[in-house]
């Protein structure tokens, strides 16, 4: 049985294609630009050629990509998109054409001649299949699980930073476990547009999955046997722009706090750290420091709790009175979310569970 995992942050996008058949250690691993940095390179190289841009696809990821946009703008060059590519800046497209963007309708947009068209989509499984094929490695799958950090559409008026962590809070207390984040297909709400329109560039039927990145980062992380030997963790994904704490015993979910990487230094993180597991820390002090959010599930304090980190922006713990430890499951610290993505994957899919679970138990 091979599963392709695909982990989409804000500056890369792991790829682990797990085999079963195989050692999983020998299974092909891949970090690669995302597709929100692929689509910012492209927008800045119509930029440096001074050429308009015609943007298509469906909603992705912004980040790296409105930045690259919000400068062809300045630079007075033309940019054009579709209605759904455009709600990848904004779900309200008035919004986006005051950003300087003209929205075009499908048809209008299979006419216009001169611009350099670029391909919106977090999920690009052309690519992948090239990549793989390069190395003669089979471009088959028999199942997909895939992954994003998505706010969601929130309604007129309301924070996607609340919008968001409404949704991690409901989820969590509705299953109290770390799988209860994993979907599949016919699971994942409409209002967390980005991952259905993932979800939605699939060219291949098998059973799929999704699981937000930064939980499959925490699943990820159980993995390492160093980790799974507490009864229990307190575990941080420090992703490129997003930071995400969670108190577990075991899959189970005591308590989480989410932030934004790019605002907290080293310490700042130590000590938010501490006063989560000490329950001092509240949702509406995080908020304020424009945070997502905190909520607990279990009130007990966790100063047992293994502090465990993981996730591209781990350096900033380098010398910390927390002394965490850096997961490495199956040997790299990076796949901790593929990892995961694929541990949510065999969760979902009873037919697969058995197979996946003896395959990562000889790791």
């Amino acid at each position: 049985m091979r599963i392709l995992a695909i982990g989409t942050g804000a500056d890369t996008q792991d790829v682990l294609l797990l085999d079963t058949a195989a050692p999983v250690e020998s299974s092909v691993k891949m970090v690669m630009p995302s597709a929100t940095e692929v689509a910012a390179r492209r927008i800045r190289r119509a930029t440096q050629e001074r050429r308009p841009v015609l943007l298509t696809g469906v909603t992705m990821g912004s980040g790296a990509c409105r930045v690259a946009l919000t400068r062809h703008l300045a630079a007075g060059l033309q940019a054009f998109a579709t209605e759904r590519a455009a709600t990848t800046f904004d779900p309200d497209l008035a919004v986006v054409r005051a950003m300087g963007v003209v929205v075009l309708a499908e048809e209008e947009a299979q006419t216009l001649r001169g611009a350099e068209r670029i391909q919106m989509q977090d999920l690009d499984l052309v690519a992948i299949r090239s990549a793989l094929a390069s190395f003669e490695v089979p471009v088959q799958f028999d199942g997909l699980a895939i992954g994003c950090l998505d706010h969601g559409t929130p309604p007129p008026g309301v924070s996607d930073r609340a919008f968001r962590f409404d949704h991690m809070r409901r989820v969590a207390r509705h299953g109290g476990d770390l799988h209860s984040f994993a979907m599949t297909v016919a699971e994942v709400p409409d209002y967390l547009t980005r991952a259905r329109s993932m979800l939605a560039c699939r060219d291949i039927d098998v059973p799929a999955v999704f699981l937000d990145t930064g939980v499959a980062s925490v699943l990820g992380a159980l993995h390492d046997p160093r980790v799974a030997e507490h009864d229990e963790q307190c575990i941080l994904h420090l992703g490129n722009m997003h930071a995400l704490a969670i108190h577990t015993r075991g899959t189970a979910v005591l308590g989480l706090v989410e932030h934004h990487t790019e605002m907290l230094s080293g310490p700042e993180i130590d000590q938010l750290t501490e006063r989560f597991l000490r329950r001092e820390l509240t949702h509406e002090e995080v908020f304020s420091h424009h945070g997502h959010g905190l909520f607990y599930l279990d009130e007990g304090a966790g100063d047992t709790a293994y502090v465990t980190v993981t996730g591209p922006q781990r350096g900033k713990l380098r010398g910390s009175p927390l002394h965490p430890y850096v997961a490495t499951p199956l040997g790299d610290t990076m796949i901790s979310g593929c990892l995961g993505l694929v541990k949510g994957f065999a969760a979902r899919t009873p037919n697969a569970r058995d197979e996946i679970e003896a395959a990562l138990a000889l790791a």
